[in-house]
């Protein structure tokens, strides 16, 4: 399947990456244990695996897994829902939660990802948008493909500004994905500014990358998909919103009615998915770390620039590659797709997918429908045709991804 020039040449790569991949265990390993005790001291037990239908009143698994999340990223409280249809919908409710008309929003690290752009209005993509309900966006735009704190202290200081959203992965942008130092540094500036003003945390592809979350460093609230690192592989949908308690009961209105906010939304059976997948999830995001690595070693012995470089420390999964070609991105991704588990023979194409501005091409043979903890290479047809690769289960599984995806890339 894989010739002996390109098993010879990960070899290579891999031969190299020892003192990072030793980094990576050490992360996951801290975090494990994290995981470990949050579970023994909430008692975790067998009764909580059960779940509920209707309604969904008194499950207590699900209610226990709010606390185990709040413990975790150190905050007041959670809500853990598979009711949450992607990331985006828990930012959406986490930010109108937030915010009431008349408000203003503001991103500190200029345009949020491309699904969100609908969400705060600044592009028409139908009603319900945070502009048709009177609250106002505004962004800071970065300077030299950073964060420019003095900009984001001058705009926070509006008083009419209730709200800051800090992205900490890339999403599609070419900027580099925010430590959970520099938040903390963004985190002060801003309430020294604004104190009034709570800070969001775009947390997806973040957790479990470092020993510490954002609401470790001062953010108010952080938010993800389960279907992404904090699922483990296992979660089949969901999100997660953690923080100051007020904030996540507002979320909790959006995402049910108020009234009832977090006291209904039913499990259907799939808390042990959602207990293991956590437990799980600092081991599988140390094996997509991993993968991220070694794609960025093998590639960069080819020639092609990556971001960020193999021997960079890592803040989130995702690992860009400059392909610089749409074919070469069409055979990359082909390539990736040849080595999931599920639908691997199937070519990927551009397609005009929902909440984009562009066609977007992604490869993504996966377990779970859209689950970026698994394997996948995705990318916006446009210049200059940079492909996102996260995820991998396991290393030897995403390793062999990594490889035929270099085996089509170098054919003939």
């Amino acid at each position: 399947m894989i010739n002996d020039r390109i098993r010879a040449l990960g070899a290579q790569a891999q031969g190299q990456l020892t003192e990072a991949f030793a980094h990576i265990d050490a992360v996951a390993e801290e975090n494990t244990a994290r995981v470990l005790t949050a579970f023994q001291k909430h008692r975790v037990a067998d009764g909580y695996f059960a779940g509920t239908t209707g309604y969904g009143y008194d499950d207590l698994g699900r209610d226990k897994l709010d606390d185990i999340y709040a413990e975790l990223f150190g905050t007041e409280t959670a809500l853990v829902r598979i009711q949450f249809v992607n990331g985006t919908h828990a930012i959406a409710c986490a930010l109108f939660g937030a915010l009431k008309a008349g408000d203003v929003l503001l991103s500190a690290v200029g345009a949020p990802y491309d699904t969100l752009l609908g969400v705060v209005g600044a592009v028409e993509k139908g009603h319900g948008s945070l502009k048709d309900y009177g609250i106002k966006y505004r962004q800071v735009e970065l300077l030299d493909n950073k964060p420019h704190l003095g900009r984001i202290a001058e705009a926070a200081a509006d008083p009419q500004v209730k709200a800051v959203l800090i992205q900490r992965s890339r999403g599609y942008a070419t900027r580099a994905s925010l430590s959970v130092a520099e938040i903390g540094e963004m985190c002060r500036v801003i309430k020294g500014a604004n104190p009034n003003a709570s800070i969001l945390v775009d947390n997806c592809y973040g957790e479990f990358v470092e020993p510490l979350e954002p609401t470790h460093v001062g953010a108010d609230l952080v938010v993800g998909s389960l279907i992404k690192n904090p699922g483990g592989g296992l979660a089949p949908t969901g999100g997660y919103i953690a923080g100051r308690k007020d904030l996540v009961e507002g979320a909790a209105m959006r995402l049910t009615v108020p009234g009832i906010g977090g006291e209904c939304g039913c499990t259907l059976g799939q808390n042990r998915l959602l207990y293991q997948g956590l437990f799980l999830a600092p081991h599988t995001v140390a094996q997509a770390l991993k993968t991220a690595v070694f794609a960025a070693k093998i590639m960069e012995l080819l020639g092609y620039e990556t971001d960020p470089h193999s021997s960079a420390v890592r803040h989130d999964i995702i690992q860009m590659i400059h392909m610089k070609h749409p074919e070469a991105l069409k055979r990359f991704c082909k390539g990736i797709q040849t080595g999931a588990p599920v639908d691997s023979y199937v070519t990927p194409e551009p397609w005009d997918m929902p909440g984009y501005d562009c066609q977007v091409i992604m490869a993504a043979g996966a377990f779970i429908q859209g689950a970026s903890i698994e394997l996948s290479a995705d990318a916006p047809m446009r210049e200059p045709y940079t492909v996102y690769l996260q995820g991998g289960l396991t290393f030897e599984s995403g390793k062999l991804g990594v490889l035929l995806a270099v085996q089509e890339l170098l054919q003939e």
